[in-house]
């Protein structure tokens, strides 16, 4: 699933931040992210795609890795994100 969420897949397309807003990830509706670190724009961009409530997402340098959403919350890797917009 990329982009739009099928029944019961996750909404997870938006703005997601860790609580100090460090880390900021756009999620967009295409199926691509967008995540900046602190004032590094862009310092991670990929494609993602939504089963359920976990997430895959594979960078355009080749690395993956996973995120799981759970009560409005997501945890990607060792990362803590809310919803949010960013600070920056």
């Amino acid at each position: 699933m990329t982009g739009d969420t099928a029944e019961g897949d996750a909404d997870v397309v938006g703005m997601w931040v860790t609580a100090d807003g460090h880390i900021r990830q756009e999620l967009r509706a295409d199926g691509r992210y967008d995540e900046a670190r602190g004032d590094r724009d862009s310092a991670y961009t990929g494609r993602y795609t939504v089963t359920s409530s976990h997430i895959d997402y594979v960078d355009d340098s080749g690395f993956t890795a996973t995120g799981d959403i759970r009560d409005g919350v997501l945890y990607h890797e060792h990362l803590v994100l809310y919803r949010g917009e960013s600070q920056a």
